[in-house]
């Protein structure tokens, strides 16, 4: 659990990465931000590392809720895939800075702890995915012409790309109703 002191030091980084990019979330910029001295940062947060961590901690927890609401779900294969989809664009939406963080390679590229935290997160909604086509196709809800991970591959491809467009035009469109028109198509795609 995080102290009110932790959530705003993790909201004010995330505003940060928006606005200046990973070269301008740097201690004393965030400092400046929120209006208290740097080594208060650091009492707070060891590292930028680990505030990066900790805003990467959201989306796992994320990625397991989804995996879990999925799992105990009675909907079909592609209602859930249509849940997940949403409940991410959703997400998006509440707090567009977010997308400066999960979408950007240059923070994940020299920080192997960084790395390596974002492929468990992409690998666990990979991997939810995969077995809700899985076991659409079994139940022949889901064409079958394709494998599952081709599938994922192409809901998660096609969720990034659009989420990535609204970022860089300024959030000038509106995501959730663009995301279910891409949705829609998706549907018609994975569904027999």
């Amino acid at each position: 659990m995080l102290s009110e002191r932790q959530e705003q030091i993790i909201d004010e980084s995330i505003k940060l990465i928006a606005e200046k990019g990973i070269q301008g979330f740097t201690i004393k910029n965030l400092s400046k931000a929120i209006g208290i001295s740097e080594p208060a940062v650091y009492r707070h947060f060891k590292s930028k590392t680990q505030i990066l961590l900790t805003i990467l901690d959201t989306f796992e927890d994320i990625a397991e809720m989804l995996s879990g609401l999925i799992d105990n779900n009675k909907l079909s294969a592609v209602q859930k895939i249509s849940f997940m989809f949403n409940k991410m664009v959703v997400k998006f939406t509440e707090t567009p800075s977010l997308v400066s963080v999960i979408f950007s390679e240059e923070i994940f590229k020299n920080e192997e702890v960084l790395k390596r935290k974002i492929i468990k997160i992409l690998n666990k909604n990979e991997g939810t995915l995969e077995a809700i086509i899985r076991k659409g196709q079994q139940e022949n809800k889901i064409r079958t012409d394709s494998d599952e991970k081709t599938l994922a591959l192409m809901v998660m491809g096609s969720l990034r790309l659009l989420v990535k467009r609204w970022d860089l035009n300024g959030h000038k469109f509106n995501l959730v109703k663009e995301g279910k028109l891409l949705l829609n198509s998706i549907e018609a795609i994975l569904s027999v």
